[in-house]
């Protein structure tokens, strides 16, 4: 019986078997470097992902102060409000002054990093009633006199830019509302000359209030 001549059959059709093992091996290593990249894609897509994480996990630090429970420094997270602020403080004590936080507190608004929130104290009714008598008084005696000028004269009646409300401070000759939400948003002052180093007021309509405010 005659034997298969498998060596004559190779070098016969050596080059077509030449090209279908080369064919072989790109195939394989084509489909072996289309996996390391759908790998490394995916681990690309992990990392930014994780990195948007931890930023929605940061953390904001801000001080709040004046006519709150627990003034002080407190953290949050990331893309707490004012109001959240708040809560955590403790709400607003006794003595805050509401209307002026109807007014002018943004409650919904975003904390950024480093932010301070001062809360002041409402008047008292008594000072209130001394005001509108020194009011009376003024224009009773001096037909052109103001609530301001009368501050001014009295001894004891200096208006306190630490404690005084919005409205109070805004007697004040050449303070309208503009100024006196600056005042508040500067707090606290050691001395009244901080009204100018804080840039609170011009230098102007500072010459005006100096000798009316006190820190005390």
């Amino acid at each position: 019986m005659q034997s298969f001549d498998f060596k004559g059959l190779f070098l016969k059709f050596r080059y077509p078997f030449l090209i279908l093992l080369v064919g072989l091996i790109l195939i394989t290593a084509g489909v072996f470097f289309a996996k390391s990249g759908l790998m490394n894609s995916s681990t690309k897509v992990e990392v930014l992902q994780a990195t948007a994480e931890g930023q929605l996990g940061g953390e904001v630090t801000a001080e709040i102060a004046g006519e709150v429970l627990k003034p002080g420094v407190y953290k949050l997270p990331l893309g707490s409000r004012v109001e959240d602020l708040l809560v955590v403080s403790g709400g607003f004590s006794g003595n805050a002054d509401r209307s002026w936080t109807e007014k002018y507190l943004n409650r919904a608004a975003k904390l950024s990093d480093g932010q301070k929130v001062y809360i002041p104290k409402r008047e008292s009714f008594d000072s209130a009633q001394d005001k509108q008598s020194d009011s009376l008084s003024a224009k009773s005696s001096g037909g052109n006199q103001t609530v301001s000028s009368v501050l001014g004269t009295q001894n004891g009646s200096l208006v306190n830019i630490n404690t005084s409300g919005v409205s109070e401070l805004d007697s004040l000759p050449g303070i309208g509302p503009v100024y006196a939400q600056n005042i508040v948003e500067h707090r606290p002052y050691s001395n009244v000359e901080e009204l100018l180093s804080k840039g609170a007021l011009k230098q102007s309509v500072y010459n005006k209030v100096k000798d009316l405010v006190t820190v005390y």
